[in-house]
C-alpha cells in the first residue's frame, strides 16, 4: 500500500494509545496539524516510557483520557509552526517541556507553570502526547527549548521531565552547602535529583534503593557518597551515623513506595524540608501525632518545570549529564515490548527510549 504525503509529511502515523487501564495499543494515527497560531508540530526523534505512562496505564491518573497518544518527554525537529510563534522555525532542534504553560496566566507570572490556567499536565495526558511519529505542542514558545548545537538529542531528551522533576526536588528542598541529603529511589527521577543536589552544594548524598544495579549506577556516575539498599541494610541508622544522630538535612522522596512516604520524614532531622516528588498510587497518611517536636516542612506537588534553558546550558558545560540512564533503545514498531520491560523491571531496565524511524 502507498503511503500518502502531504507537505512532505505522511497523513498517518503509529502511535501508542491509552484506552482505559490496563490498555494501551500501537495503531495508525493521522499527523497533527496546527490548530492554534501558538502550536508548533514537532517530528519526533526520540522520546521515552515514563513511569508516569505506567500510572496512567494502571489508572492511578484519574484526569487522562481515554483515547490520547501517551508520552510527555521527547526532544525532535520543529516542522511546522503556527503564525504567533516567535521564538521557533522550521529545522530548529528543540527539546520539550513536559508541561503545557501560557507563559502570561496569574501562576504563569509566578513561576508555577504547573498550574497554568490554560495547561498543567496536558501532553500524553488530556491531550496527544509524543509516543507517536510527530507531536502537536500548544504554547510551542514556552513548551520547546532550543538545544545547544554541542548537546546531542540524547544529551538533552531528559531534560523537560524527570532531569525538570528532579532538579525542582532538589531545589525546593531548600539544600544548603555541605548538608546531607537522602533520596530516597534511585530510578530516573531520584538519580536525576541526585545529581542536582550534588550541584546545588550538598555535601553528602545517600541514595536509598532496594535495586542493586540502580545503586551500582548512582555510584558509578558518582551521584552518591553513600548507597544504602532498603531491605537488607537500615536506612535510617545509616543516616543518623553520617549526621551525629540528627538525621538528613533535607530529604528528597523520589520512589512512590508502600512505606517510602514514611521512612522520608523518619530519616529528617528536626526543622528539615521533606521533597515529595513521587507519585503514588495508593493514598498516603501523614501520622501527626508521631511528629510533634520534629517541626518539618513538607513540599509536593506536580513539577514546576520552568528551567529548561537553565538545565541544557548545565549539559552543554558538562555540569549535569543524564544519558547514562539510557539502558534500552527500540524503534516505536517495537514500544509494547518496551512497555512490558519497562513496567516489570526487567533485564535491569532504567530509561527505554524510542528512536525514530518507527517504520522500519
Amino acid at each position: 500500500m502507498k503511503e500518502e504525503f502531504i507537505n512532505n509529511r505522511p497523513v498517518s502515523m503509529k502511535a501508542a494509545v491509552y484506552h482505559g487501564i490496563g490498555d494501551v495499543r500501537l495503531e495508525e494515527r493521522p499527523v497533527p496539524v496546527i490548530r492554534d497560531p501558538k502550536d508548533a508540530i514537532v517530528r519526533v526523534v526520540r522520546s521515552t516510557i515514563c513511569t508516569s505512562d505506567l500510572h496512567i496505564r494502571n489508572g492511578a491518573v484519574p484526569r487522562a483520557v481515554p483515547g490520547i497518544i501517551l508520552g510527555h518527554e521527547f526532544v525532535g525537529e520543529v516542522v511546522e509552526t503556527g503564525s504567533e510563534v516567535v521564538k521557533l522555525s522550521a529545522g530548529m532542534r528543540v527539546a520539550a517541556n513536559c508541561e503545557t504553560f501560557c507563559g502570561t496566566c496569574f501562576y504563569c507570572k509566578r513561576g508555577f507553570v504547573n498550574n497554568c490556567e490554560h495547561g498543567g499536565w496536558e501532553l500524553g495526558c488530556r491531550i496527544d502526547g509524543c509516543q507517536a511519529e510527530y507531536v502537536r505542542v500548544p504554547y510551542a514558545d514556552m513548551g520547546l527549548t532550543p538545544i545547544p548545537a554541542s548537546v546531542t538529542y540524547e544529551q538533552a531528551l531528559f531534560t523537560g521531565d524527570i532531569l525538570s522533576s528532579g532538579f525542582w526536588g532538589a531545589e525546593i528542598a531548600n539544600i544548603n552547602q555541605g548538608d546531607c541529603v537522602a533520596v530516597i529511589g534511585a530510578g530516573p527521577v531520584g538519580l536525576c535529583a541526585a545529581g542536582s543536589a550534588k550541584y546545588l552544594g550538598a555535601g553528602t548524598v545517600v541514595i536509598i534503593d532496594r535495586d542493586e544495579f540502580r545503586l551500582r549506577l548512582a555510584e558509578k556516575n558518582r551521584l552518591a557518597d553513600v548507597t544504602v539498599q532498603n531491605g537488607v541494610q537500615d536506612a535510617e541508622n545509616t543516616v543518623r551515623e553520617l549526621t551525629e544522630g540528627r538525621g538528613a538535612d533535607a530529604v528528597i522522596e523520589a520512589a512512590g513506595g508502600k512505606d517510602t512516604f514514611e521512612l522520608a520524614w523518619k530519616l529528617a532531622r528536626p526543622n528539615a524540608v521533606v521533597s515529595i516528588v513521587a507519585m503514588y498510587e495508593e493514598a498516603q497518611i501523614l501520622p501527626l501525632p508521631s511528629m510533634y517536636g520534629k517541626n518539618l516542612i513538607f513540599k509536593t506537588g506536580g513539577v514546576d518545570a520552568a528551567s529548561c534553558p537553565r538545565l541544557l546550558s548545565l549539559i552543554e558545560k558538562g555540569e549535569l549529564r543524564t544519558d547514562f540512564l539510557i539502558t534500552h533503545r527500540s524503534p516505536l514498531s517495537q514500544i509494547m515490548e518496551g512497555y512490558r520491560v519497562f513496567g516489570a523491571k526487567e533485564d535491569n531496565c532504567v530509561k527505554w527510549v524510542i528512536t525514530d524511524g518507527s517504520r522500519q
